[in-house]
């Protein structure tokens, strides 16, 4: 009569063991605020990196100009326009540059840090 009740102390230990090793279930990472200023349907720029400081550029549609001291930039495009990416060219120790920039929260880059560049133009587009 000591088996059963060491055989079922047995499963028990091991029934335990398997619950302490297992996989605890991720949370769903949070949400990435929208960046402060910038309106769902619009690519902005800020004169502080990860979208601080000033708000210099806030532009719905295409838009050409110059706007210095741009440290970070977001592109709040909405994707269900069919325009929700946007091409951005600006300058920068004596270049010219032009990247694509994917509505955010991505895939794909939608935001950066960048070094002090003046932003030229902006232009929307379907698909980068």
């Amino acid at each position: 009569m000591r088996t059963r009740p060491t055989a079922l102390l047995a499963v028990s230990v091991a029934f335990a063991g398997v619950v302490a090793t297992a996989p605890v279930a991720a949370a769903a990472p949070a949400p990435e605020p929208a960046p402060p200023g910038c309106a769902k349907g619009y690519v902005c720029a800020y004169s502080g990196e990860r979208q601080t400081g000033r708000l210099l550029l806030m532009a719905r549609g295409d838009w050409s100009g110059a706007v210095s001291g741009v440290r970070s930039i977001v592109n709040n495009g909405d994707k269900r326009t069919g325009a929700g990416h946007v091409r951005l060219t600006w300058r920068y120790n004596g270049g010219t540059w032009t990247d694509c920039f994917t509505p955010r929260p991505g895939p794909g880059m939608y935001k950066a840090d960048v070094d002090s560049i003046t932003v030229t133009r902006a232009v929307w587009r379907g698909t980068c």
